[in-house]
C-alpha cells in the first residue's frame, strides 16, 4: 500500500496570474487539499472492501449502456453486511439516464427506508468489450452521494479505480465534494 501526499484540487500556483482588475480591491488565492489512499492493487484492501470493490465489478453485468458502450456498477455494503448494486441505465433521451452511484443509493432509499449505515461504497467501470478502467463519479453523483453521507451522520468510505490501475480510497465522500450544495444553503421558510 501506497500512501499519497494529499494533492491540491485547484493548483492555483500553476496558473498564471490574473490581470489587474480596477473593480476588485482584494484577492485571497486559496488552495484545497483532498486526501486519499492510493493503493497498488485491489489485494492490498481489507476482506470487506474487496467484497464491496467485487460487487461493484460485478454488477457492471446489469448495466443498461447500449448507448455509450460504457457499463458502470456501484455496490454499497450496509452495517448488517448486506450489499446493495445499482448500474447505469441509459436511455435514447439521453438525459433521462442514470448513473450507477444514483441507482445504488436512490434504490436503497426506496427498498429500504430507515437502512443500516452504509460503510463502503466501490464503483467500477468497463467498455463493453474490454478490461476494468477508471470510474469517477459525475458531479451530479458527487452531490447525492454526499448527501447520502450527510443524512446517515458518519463517512461513508469509497473506493475507485484510478487511471493508472491502481485503488484509490477515500475515507468521506466529502472529499469528492468540497464545494457543495448542502440544506444549510437553502433558504428557511
Amino acid at each position: 500500500m501506497r500512501a499519497l501526499t494529499p494533492t491540491f484540487l485547484f493548483p492555483y500556483s500553476s496558473l498564471p496570474s490574473p490581470p489587474p482588475n480596477p473593480l476588485r480591491m482584494a484577492c485571497n488565492s486559496r488552495q484545497q487539499l483532498i486526501s486519499f489512499d492510493e493503493l497498488d492493487t485491489s489485494s492490498d484492501l481489507s476482506p470487506a472492501e474487496h467484497t464491496v470493490w467485487e460487487a461493484a465489478r460485478q454488477a457492471t453485468n446489469h448495466s443498461y449502456a447500449p448507448y455509450s458502450g460504457f457499463h458502470v456498477g456501484a455496490a454499497l455494503l450496509l452495517a448488517d453486511g448486506t450489499l446493495f448494486q445499482g448500474t447505469n441505465q441509459e436511455n435514447a433521451a439521453y438525459p433521462s439516464g442514470l448513473c450507477a452511484e444514483r441507482t445504488a443509493l436512490f434504490g436503497l432509499a426506496a427498498a429500504r427506508p430507515g437502512h443500516p449505515a452504509i460503510v463502503g461504497m466501490a464503483v467500477a467501470a468497463r467498455p463493453a468489450d474490454g478490461d476494468f478502467g477508471p470510474a469517477f463519479p459525475c458531479g451530479a453523483c458527487r452531490q447525492v452521494m454526499l448527501e447520502s453521507e450527510t443524512r446517515q451522520g458518519q463517512s461513508i468510505p469509497l473506493l475507485l479505480p484510478s487511471r493508472n490501475g491502481t485503488v484509490l480510497r477515500f475515507r468521506s465522500l466529502s472529499a469528492l465534494m468540497p464545494f457543495n450544495f448542502s440544506a444549510e444553503d437553502l433558504p428557511t421558510v
